[in-house]
């Protein structure tokens, strides 16, 4: 079987160029890389179909075709569209028409269709639909991160819609989001958590429904295990706990350097919800006296003592941690420090394992979470939010203990829990370690892709063929984009 993943701007090469360092190139091209990796050592075959790009400051994008060393049955075949420049995603809107029918050339030069369109991200799902109409054949769409849920926050920012639409070409987003979801085969979907919650938004009413089981497939994405197992050493390792070191012996009291680490990683968003991990902390002496907390960031050194080199969205959150941290005293006990890249994380994991830490997630929803999985994965016992995706990956709290996001004593009993008693620590430890190997794994993930090809070419999958396709798309030359009224933006409902 040949499986085509379209993601028109997810550039892709041997060396990973610019991977999870460019708002661009984010995990769903980690995801599509792997999926399509595990179908060709399966003994399928998977093109990776992306843009090309001749721009001497992105040489990596030039040429038209490209592998993976070792992966022989793995192409990225590049397909040329609008001006030869890079161009961000929220530009490539007027252009995608362009690079569908470029890509429908290409197979019809080779003489013949993939098995199996699957459309990754907006763009790669309205890419997906119109191909699905010269080829004949079935298209699926993984929608990652979807538009509406983006747009709630800005809305309330100073211009509000009109301003976050004209920036960010929502209009022209949601408009390919409701076409991919109602024409696909199937929306691939995480978890039943994202499933329910993400699809549910009024934006997308119309052209899905939620309680539909026929529309939707829940397909887990799987961990990298070279990078997240206890016995993987990365480049990164030594460096990483170099770094940790370091960090232990600026902020850790002397006499607390030796106690294990509640590890909390995420971005810096009020949503992962930090401060409830903090209050946890300043509310237990018990906790206080069993564990520090690390708070891993990205590109901050030292953010508690230094907030001002944060972001502006992120200045806040630091400066409310900090006020908490002041009041309960928790100086010598807490360190945050910044970390970059998956090795180096899987080493800060490692480490943690090896100590008798905990990894926390008490973030206020969690679609998925693959954070969580990965901690797992090294046999770090988690903590996560009852609110979504790990009530999954948890399996109800069998192989890891969930919590209250609003409630810090909670999450400090939780905690305590893994960190008072070894026997209880490795028990979720193994559990979470076996689980994660079993579940998680790519090649679960390619099989579930399989499948549903072989449901689509039996006809038990299948969209709506009459629904409409942005007006944009379907134009030779760059057109205006559509824009976002009022009542197409009304805010979701809050999950968590």
């Amino acid at each position: 079987m040949r499986v085509a993943f379209v993601n028109p701007q997810g550039n892709f090469d041997p060396n990973n160029s610019y991977l999870a360092s460019h708002p661009d190139f984010g995990g769903q091209l980690v995801y599509v890389r792997e999926v399509a990796r595990a179908l060709g050592r399966m003994g399928h075959h998977a093109d990776i179909l992306t843009r090309r790009v001749t721009d001497p400051e992105w040489p990596e994008f030039s040429g038209e075709d490209d592998a993976y060393p070792g992966d022989e049955n793995v192409r990225i075949l590049r397909v040329p569209c609008g001006p030869d420049r890079f161009l961000p995603k929220e530009e490539l809107w007027p252009y995608l028409g362009e690079w569908a029918e470029g890509v429908a050339a290409l197979y019809r030069e080779e003489g013949r269709w993939p098995d199996l369109w699957t459309g990754h991200y907006a763009d790669g799902g309205l890419c997906a639909a119109l191909l699905e109409g010269p080829s004949g054949r079935p298209f699926t769409f993984t929608g990652h991160s979807l538009g509406a849920w983006k747009l709630d926050p800005l809305m309330e920012d100073e211009g509000g819609l009109p301003a976050a639409d004209a920036r960010y070409n929502f209009g022209a987003r949601i408009g390919a989001e409701r076409a991919a979801m109602a024409r696909s085969a199937a929306i691939v979907s995480n978890s039943e958590a994202e499933r329910r919650e993400q699809y549910d938004h009024p934006a997308y009413r119309g052209a899905v429904e939620v309680r539909d089981d026929a529309r939707f497939a829940v397909i887990p994405p799987g961990v990298d295990f070279d990078i997240f197992d206890p016995g993987a050493r990365g480049p990164q390792e030594d460096e990483t706990r170099e770094n940790i070191r370091a960090a232990h012996e600026r902020d850790i009291d002397p006499d607390r350097r030796d106690l294990p680490a509640v590890i909390a990683w995420s971005r810096l968003d009020p949503k992962k919800n930090h401060r409830a991990l903090v209050e946890a902390f300043a509310g237990s002496g018990e906790l206080r006296e069993r564990a520090n907390l690390l708070v891993i960031t990205r590109g901050l050194d030292d953010p508690l003592r230094e907030p001002g080199e944060a972001a502006d969205e992120e200045r806040p959150i630091l400066e409310d941690l900090i006020s908490t941290v002041d009041r309960a005293d928790l100086w010598g006990g807490i360190s945050a420090f910044g970390l970059s890249g998956q090795t180096a994380l899987a080493a800060l994991y490692r480490w943690g394992a090896e100590t008798g830490g905990v990894f926390c997630l008490p973030a206020e929803h969690e679609p998925f979470g693959m954070t969580v999985v990965e901690a797992m994965a090294v046999g770090l016992p988690v903590v996560a939010t009852q609110n979504g995706g790990p009530q999954e990956t948890t399996d109800g709290g069998r192989v890891g203990l969930l919590v209250d996001p609003h409630d810090p004593e909670d999450i400090a009993a939780k905690l305590l829990r893994l960190l008072s008693d070894r026997e209880t620590w490795k028990s979720y430890a193994d559990r979470a370690l076996e689980r994660s190997h079993d579940l998680y794994n790519w090649r679960r993930t390619a099989e579930g892709y399989l499948q549903l090809a072989e449901e689509a070419r039996r006809g038990e999958r299948g969209g709506d063929p009459s629904f409409p396709i942005p007006d944009f798309a379907r134009r030779p030359a760059p057109a205006e984009l559509p824009r976002l009224r009022d009542w197409e933006a009304r805010p979701g409902p809050r999950t968590g």
